[in-house]
């Protein structure tokens, strides 16, 4: 039986559960602590505005993921990307970390967010397929391609997991 989540269900379901997550999300694709709040919050906005119903929490939280995502995109479209966030993940004393991270924010779009959502979220390439309408095949690239870069940008300092 499915049970579909709607309306104020949904959004107080989601805002206890993935608030955290889109912030993550926001977080790793603007360019600061105020954009990620002002996209979580557009997030949260529009799912209070949509009459969508969502057939379980997976299909609620792969929705979130790709509104923040393009709400990110749409964001940096208006402002430049020169800025590089800050240490947001990792403490600013651990050198090595911080590096990957920032080679990591400089990836492109596709690249930086199959990364993220696969080492960070923990989805798989299928998952991240559906979250961002593209093909399985297509993530998997995306994330050999994205690990060749980083190898590149820190000197071979990054190693397959």
């Amino acid at each position: 039986m499915t049970v579909f989540i709607k309306g104020k269900d949904a959004f107080s379901f989601a805002f206890k559960q993935f608030t955290d997550t889109v912030y993550r999300i926001a977080l790793h694709n603007t360019a600061n602590f105020a954009d990620a709040q002002d996209v979580t919050q557009e997030v949260f906005i529009k799912l209070l505005e949509t009459n969508k119903a969502f057939r379980d929490s997976e299909h609620l939280k792969a929705w979130l993921i790709r509104v923040t995502v393009n709400l990110c995109r749409d964001k940096m479209k208006k402002s430049s990307r020169e800025t590089i966030v800050e240490n947001v993940i990792f403490n600013k004393s651990d050198e090595e970390k911080n590096d990957v991270l920032q080679a990591v924010k400089s990836l492109p779009e596709n690249y930086r967010n199959a990364i993220y959502l696969h080492y960070y979220e923990g989805y798989t390439a299928k998952e991240i397929g559906r979250i961002l309408d593209a093909k399985e095949n297509t993530v998997l690239s995306w994330l050999s391609r994205g690990r060749d870069a980083l190898r590149k940008e820190l000197d071979g300092g990054f190693d397959d997991e």
